[in-house]
C-alpha cells in the first residue's frame, strides 16, 4: 500500500515549490516585525522595508496579515503593539483663553521661542490664534522687514508698535478667542501666499491634527492651502488628545515644534509622514 503522507511538491533539482518558499520568507519577515514592536513599541513602514529589504507594499501586505490575526494595530504609515494601544482622550469643551494661558506656561514659552527663532528669516508669517503663538508674537516685535498676518486680535495688539507690518483678516469675532473668521476673513487670507504657517491645535494623534471650534478651523486649513512651510505648536499635554473638529492629517505639515518626545504611536505616524519633529529646549531663568 502507498504510503498517505506526500512529501512535500518539489522542483526538478529537489528544492520546495515557489509557493512554499515565499510562505517561509513571508513567516520569517512577520515574525520579524514583531519581534521590533515588542522592542518600540511602533514601527514605520518604510524603516520596516529599509530593515527587511524588501518593498513598502510588500510590508504593508504583512501588516494586514499581522492586524487580521490580532497581533498589530496598523496606524498612519506603521504600526503599534495590539495589546498596548494608546488612550486618546477627547475632549469636549474649550477652556478660555485665559485659563489655558496659565497652564503649562513654561513648556509653551520655550518652544514660543523656538518657533521664533525658526521663522525669523521669512518675510511674510501667518500666526494663528492660540496660546502658544500669541507668546511666540512677543518674541517677534523688533522682527525687520516681515509682515504678520493674522485672525488673531491679541497677537495684533502684542504687536502693536513693534517692526512688522501687521495685518489682520476682517470678519466676525469670536469673543474669548479674540479671532476673526467667517468666509469673508477666510476670502482675504486665500487670495494671498505666507512664506510660513505657524498653526496652534488643541491635540495631536496619530491620525492628525485637531481644534475645538468650526470657524477657527477653517481659517487654520487656509493658512496650511496657502503657506509654503507649515509649522504646528504643541505642548507635550496635547498628545493622545481629540477635540470636535479634525484640522488635517500629519502629512499636511512640515514641522512640529513640542517640548518633549511624543508617544511611540504619534512618533512614527510622524516619522511616515515626513515630519521634522523638534523639541525645544527648556528656556532658562535669569
Amino acid at each position: 500500500m502507498a504510503d498517505d503522507t506526500a512529501a512535500p511538491e518539489t522542483s526538478t533539482h529537489g528544492a520546495p515549490r515557489d509557493a512554499d518558499r515565499q510562505r517561509l520568507l513571508a513567516h520569517d519577515r512577520q515574525a520579524r516585525i514583531l519581534a521590533f514592536l515588542r522592542r518600540t513599541g511602533s514601527l514605520t513602514v518604510a524603516a520596516a522595508a529599509a530593515e527587511l529589504a524588501v518593498s513598502d507594499m510588500t510590508i504593508r501586505r504583512d501588516l494586514v496579515e499581522l492586524e487580521r490575526e490580532g497581533r498589530l494595530v496598523r496606524i498612519h504609515g506603521g504600526a503599534i503593539e495590539a495589546d498596548n494601544p494608546p488612550l486618546v482622550a477627547m475632549d469636549s469643551e474649550e477652556p478660555s483663553f485665559d485659563s489655558r494661558l496659565r497652564q503649562r506656561r513654561d513648556p509653551k514659552a520655550a518652544i514660543a521661542a523656538a518657533a521664533a527663532a525658526l521663522v525669523s528669516g521669512y518675510r511674510t508669517i501667518a500666526l494663528d490664534v492660540g496660546t502658544t503663538t500669541y507668546l511666540m508674537a512677543e518674541h517677534l516685535k523688533d522682527l525687520p522687514h516681515a509682515k504678520v498676518f493674522t485672525n488673531s486680535l491679541r497677537i495684533a495688539a502684542a504687536l502693536n508698535g513693534g517692526m512688522p507690518e501687521v495685518y489682520v483678516a476682517g470678519g466676525r469675532v469670536r469673543a474669548d478667542e479674540m479671532s476673526t473668521g467667517g468666509p469673508a476673513a477666510i476670502a482675504q487670507f486665500e487670495a494671498l501666499w505666507f512664506d510660513v504657517a505657524v498653526i496652534g491645535v488643541s491635540g495631536i494623534t496619530a491620525d492628525g491634527l485637531f481644534d475645538y471650534s468650526f470657524d477657527d478651523t477653517d481659517m487654520k486649513r487656509a493658512y496650511l492651502r496657502r503657506s509654503g512651510t507649515k509649522i504646528v505648536l504643541c505642548d507635550s499635554a496635547k498628545f493622545l488628545r481629540m477635540s470636535l473638529v479634525r484640522i488635517a492629517p500629519l502629512s499636511d505639515i512640515d514641522i512640529l515644534i513640542t517640548d518633549a518626545e511624543p508617544p511611540a504611536n504619534i512618533a512614527a505616524a510622524l516619522a511616515a509622514a515626513k515630519v521634522d519633529l523638534r523639541i525645544a529646549p527648556p528656556l532658562t531663568r535669569d
